[in-house]
């Protein structure tokens, strides 16, 4: 399992799409949400959008793995996504909020975690008023919790700076085809060139080893500044 947290408008969505396009042994876990949809979200592909009703039911029944409240909304994860992937032998995706991700970390310590963080305040406020999806009042309050959001980053395996979209979308690539390697290597089967290369990018990404680099842009959250 790979869950992929970030505040709202860092490009997690895009870097999820992305690898999932790439590799066949991925599924997607499509959150179950009761906010509205948005311009261009398909129902069952970019979420199961349900009632609050249905969804609290869903809840009470133990159908979900994790679930919160998110800017109003609940979001949460149906246990059929999991049971699914391991039945075909595949691996899963999942593109959650930092709430969700700490309660999937106590249930499933094994997940491989990774938060990706916007280069800056200044370009996340960028990103959020680009996509005209939400009003200014949204966006205030979806800045606000992004201070508080980044200050969660070590709890992360990998941490990514989504600067520019395609060496990110790399490093994600880098990271499960490591942790692959990793669980692989208990076989005895030996690494190619290439899985090499993408374990030396993935290493480098180890939320440890990033430490120079985000710590500044975390700082500038929690100042409030927006450059």
């Amino acid at each position: 399992m790979l869950i992929i947290s970030a505040p709202s408008g860092s490009g997690k969505s895009t870097l999820a799409r992305r690898l999932i396009e790439t590799d066949s042994q991925l599924d997607f876990s499509t959150s179950v949400t009761t906010r509205a949809p948005r311009r261009g979200d398909e129902e069952g592909k970019s979420y199961r959008f349900v009632s609050e009703e249905d969804f609290l039911a869903m809840r009470d029944r133990n159908e979900l793995l994790e679930w919160a409240r998110v800017f109003g909304n609940y979001y949460g994860t149906s246990k059929d996504v999991l049971d699914s992937a391991r039945r075909r032998g595949h691996d899963l995706l999942l593109d959650i909020d930092v709430q969700g991700a700490a309660s999937l970390m106590k249930r499933l310590p094994e997940a491989v975690t990774v938060f990706i963080l916007p280069p800056s305040p200044g370009e996340l406020e960028y990103r959020l008023r680009n996509r005209s999806s939400d009003s200014n009042e949204v966006i205030e309050h979806r800045l606000r919790e992004a201070a508080q959001e980044v200050a969660n980053y070590g709890d992360y395996n990998y941490v990514l700076i989504n600067d520019q979209v395609d060496e990110t979308a790399e490093q994600l690539r880098s990271i499960l085809v490591s942790e692959r390697c990793r669980r692989e290597r208990r076989t005895g089967r030996p690494e190619t060139v290439e899985q090499l290369r993408n374990i030396r990018i993935a290493e480098r990404c180890k939320q440890e080893r990033m430490a120079e680099r985000i710590e500044p842009i975390v700082e500038s959250f929690q100042a409030g500044t927006r450059i």
